[in-house]
Parts: structure tokens; sequence; C-alpha cells
């Protein structure tokens, strides 16, 4: 399938996904085998803004965490780079987040939306992060290409309900925490990611209102190197039969 200028594709039951792997040189596909998913949550680096999202969250009767931040563990079937997913019910809502593929050449980063079900959020955060699909950009960057600057990358999204497209998050990943501390925490300081791995790397607050949308464009701009990677899912909401 066709996304934008890259592809993400392939059979969940062996988790091959292929990509396009953009360098200051070249683009070129790569295809990835895909063993592992983490859901790295409650990542920010400000603990002002880390408490903006977990209040925006306990608005719709979401626990504090018991930590930050925290790391779930879901099925890599939910990774896809469809232009559309299926969710049950209208409590669903996505989330833009910085995404590290450690794969067979090496780290790289992409962009991605953890969709989660709210309503089940309540109930148990880990059940809820496997109730929905996992939208994945099909173009990466070499981390190593970003590294150094990875605090002046600039993450957003847009929340598109009927004709009304409008700004649903926005920040520097200055306002996360960096990748490296990350998977020390997650892992042991001094580990590597093993390769197979993908890691969701966290969000920002939203600009008002956690809500549902009928589509959600995702996009992670590298000001430093002048580009940009995008991803655009819709939402396709099946009714609750009881």
């Amino acid at each position: 399938m066709t996304l934008g200028s890259g592809s993400v594709r392939g059979c969940s039951t062996m988790g091959i996904l292929r990509f396009t792997v953009i360098t200051r040189e070249s683009r070129e596909p790569l295809d990835a085998a895909l063993e592992r998913l983490v859901i790295a949550g409650w990542t920010g680096r400000d603990r002002v803004a880390l408490e903006a999202h977990i209040q925006e969250l306990g608005k719709l009767g979401i626990p504090r965490p018991k930590s930050t931040p925290l790391f779930y563990r879901t099925s890599r079937d939910l990774l896809t780079g469809a232009p559309s997913i299926q969710v049950v019910g209208a409590a669903s809502s996505g989330e833009v987040e910085p995404v590290l593929l450690s794969l067979s050449d090496g780290l790289h980063l992409g962009v991605g939306s953890d969709h989660t079900d709210r309503k089940l959020e309540t109930l148990g955060v880990t059940v809820s992060k496997q109730m929905c699909a996992k939208p994945l950009g099909g173009e990466l960057w070499r981390f190593e290409e970003v590294a150094e600057h990875w605090d002046r990358l600039l993450m957003r999204s847009f929340a598109i309900v009927g004709h009304e497209r409008r700004l649903y998050q926005e920040g520097a990943l200055e306002k996360l925490r960096h990748p490296a501390d990350l998977i020390g925490l997650y892992l042991g300081q001094g580990q590597a990611l093993p390769v197979g791995t993908v890691m969701f790397c966290g969000t920002l607050p939203v600009h008002g209102e956690v809500q549902p949308a009928d589509a959600y464009e995702l996009e992670l701009e590298d000001p430093v190197l002048g580009r940009r990677i995008c991803h655009r899912y819709a939402v396709d909401t099946l009714p609750i039969e009881g």
C-alpha cells in the first residue's frame, strides 16, 4: 500500500513490515522483521507538562500512574501502516509519538500514534493499549542523524472532525525524555534495544480536550536538516451491539 512517499506493509503473523529509510543522501526500501512492541508512557521531561498530561487524562477517569515512566508491552501485530483503522465504539483517540525502531542495520526514528480506547483505559491502561491498532508512518530516519539535535525535533498532530482540521498537539522533543534515557530505564544503563524492537516514546498534552476524531495527521519535523515525515490515518468506528 502507498503511504505518501513511503510504505508499510506486511504479514502480521511474520511481523514483516516494509519502510523507506531517508538519509541525507538517499531513500532506500527496508524490510524489517519486528518482534516486540513497547509503549513508553508518562515520558515527559518537564514535570509541569507531565502533570498537565496526567490531569487531562484524569478528567476521563484514567488513574495516575504508579511511577513514571512506565513501559507497556503490547502485541507487535497492532502495528499498521494502513490508511485507516477500525475501532469499536466512539471512545478512542490518537496521539502522536516519536517511534524508535531497532532494525538489522541500526536504530531508526519514525512517527506513529498510540491510538487508545479511553473508556477501557479507566479500567486498565495495559489492556486498553492492546485494544487499538498502532498506526505507524512508512518513512524513517536513521537515529544517528538526529541524535545530536533530538531536542530540536518538532512533533505535531491534527485532529479532523467532519470538515474541520485543527491543531491537536505540538511541541519540541526536548519536552520528552531522550531515547538513551528511556532505553536505559527500560533495559538498564548501557543496554541497547534488541533488534526487532519498536518503542513508542511518549506524547505531548493536547490543545483543548482529549477527543475522538474522524482522522488524525501526524508529523515529525527536523528543522536542522530541513525535512519532515508525515502519516495520516482515518478512524472507522464500529457499533457496540451489547
